[in-house]
């Protein structure tokens, strides 16, 4: 159980960690010269694009649940 003050928190971090996976999913998809990293779903640059914002926020949140 989490008081206000360290949801807030979290759920502040968690917004912020979400914006960097997706800056750092489009950083390895710009290196390596690929426009959609996959054909799946088409127009929305793969399935890859629909979860990039979890690279960083499953970890983080994994680590406050467990600590």
């Amino acid at each position: 159980n989490f008081n206000l003050l360290e949801a807030i928190v979290i759920g502040f971090l968690i917004g912020i960690l979400a914006f960097f996976g997706d800056l750092l999913e489009s950083v390895f998809k710009r290196n390596n010269g690929v426009k959609d990293s996959g054909k799946l779903i088409p127009g929305h640059g793969g399935l890859l694009d629909r979860f990039d914002s979890y690279i960083l926020t499953l970890p983080a949140l994994n680590a406050f649940i467990v600590n």
